[in-house]
């Protein structure tokens, strides 16, 4: 299918240095950030397993999880029409609609939609921060990606541990200032967190993102990763961000 009849004059397609694949992102909505890359690059999928995206936006982390690994088939979770429609169409412009779907659902019934222990492995980039403070309209495309309006924590937790199988992965970027919480949460719903990754914008700036892995029914053991450090100077990457992006 040719891309001009893929993408609408609002939107733009960005190209994702991986496999020649490219995107479809309205600036007018939110686009993509470097959390969803990283937590790509962090999430490990072994060959054959099926991953699960919740609120997959416009369908970045199983295209680049789909180029990265070699896992079975992924598929995108996303509550905005508009986005899953954007995620769709970016699907089919990269030839990948045998590998990636996408469905418009609400990650609250996740587990309905697709049943109990569905898949091997769960990601999530999801909302920051805590309900609705500071929001003019709580309807806009860009405060429902990163405001907790219609979900949290407890929906995600929830819903995972009933779609991963028996020591089933979970991944997910989050900020720092909400560790407590989740590793709280995280063991409440009974998915161990099992690997942690801080990552800071300069060596000597405090962290502001934090990759996670919890095991569906794991024990309780703990491994803290080296420090991710996105920039050596302003405006320059270190060379395992570059590693990631894959440039």
């Amino acid at each position: 299918m040719e891309q001009d009849a893929l993408v609408l004059p609002h939107e733009r397609v960005d190209d994702l240095q991986r496999n020649h694949y490219r995107i479809i992102q309205d600036p007018g909505r939110f686009c993509f950030g470097m959390d969803a890359v990283l937590l790509s690059g962090f999430a490990n999928v072994k060959p054959g397993e099926h991953v699960l995206d919740l609120g997959t936006g416009t369908g970045i982390i199983p295209i680049l999880l789909e180029a990265k690994t070699k896992g079975e088939h992924f598929t995108g979770l996303e509550i905005q029409p508009e986005s899953a429609d954007m995620a769709k169409r970016s699907v089919k412009l990269n030839g990948l609609t045998e590998r990636i779907n996408i469905v418009t659902g609400d990650i609250k019934e996740a587990s309905s939609i697709f049943g109990a222990s569905s898949f091997e492995v769960v990601t999530t980039n999801p909302p920051y921060m805590i309900g609705q403070h500071g929001i003019s309209n709580p309807e806009d495309a860009k405060a429902i990606a990163r405001h907790e309006i219609l979900c949290d924590l407890d929906d995600i937790l929830r819903e995972s541990a009933r779609l991963l199988k028996p020591q089933g992965r979970f991944y997910m970027v989050h900020r720092p200032f909400r560790l407590a919480e989740i590793f709280s949460k995280m063991i409440e719903y009974h998915i161990e967190p099992k690997r942690m990754k801080l990552v800071y914008p300069f060596v000597d700036k405090e962290p502001n993102m934090v990759l996670i892995e919890g095991l569906r029914g794991g024990r309780s053991r703990l491994t803290v990763e080296k420090p991710l450090i996105v920039y050596k100077e302003p405006g320059v990457y270190t060379d395992e961000i570059y590693d990631i992006y894959g440039y």
